[in-house]
């Protein structure tokens, strides 16, 4: 099976802000050219220190909700150890606990399966960094 496991490297360019960025077309745009109808599993994976992977619904400030309660779980002051980059950037290095660097999801008929209002999104709190990549892996 030659071509059982698929990859691709998306670049995503996050601004200097803080963002949830949603991936949910890139991943169906992959699943369609690379699934062929079949079933399998979708792995998204940020090789990034300070990025998660959340499956989420956005446009209804779910996302916003999501940067909010950030801010409270790890609020952006001095009291972090890792120490550079803008003020209060050591908690951005521990947001990957809280949302991982990592999500896999089911594909079915060479679908993403997902819930009717979820989206799956790049969370991106590391304004010191605006370029990220993506890795998509499907493996049918």
């Amino acid at each position: 099976m030659p071509d059982a496991f698929t990859t691709r490297v998306l670049h995503i360019s996050t601004g200097s802000r803080e963002t949830v960025h949603d991936l949910t077309r890139d991943c169906e745009s992959f699943l369609r050219e690379v699934s062929e109808g079949r079933d399998g599993l979708l792995n998204l994976f940020v090789p990034h220190a300070t990025a998660g992977i959340a499956v989420i619904e956005t446009g209804a400030g779910s996302d916003d909700d999501l940067l909010a309660a950030l801010h409270t779980l790890l609020p952006a002051d001095d009291r972090w150890q890792h120490r550079h980059g803008s003020p209060g950037h050591g908690r951005d290095h521990v947001l990957p606990a809280f949302v991982p660097p990592h999500a896999t999801l089911p594909v079915v008929g060479g679908r993403l399966e997902l819930g009717t209002w979820q989206s799956v999104c790049l969370v991106d709190t590391n304004r010191d960094n605006p370029h990220r990549q993506v890795r998509l892996s499907f493996l049918g």
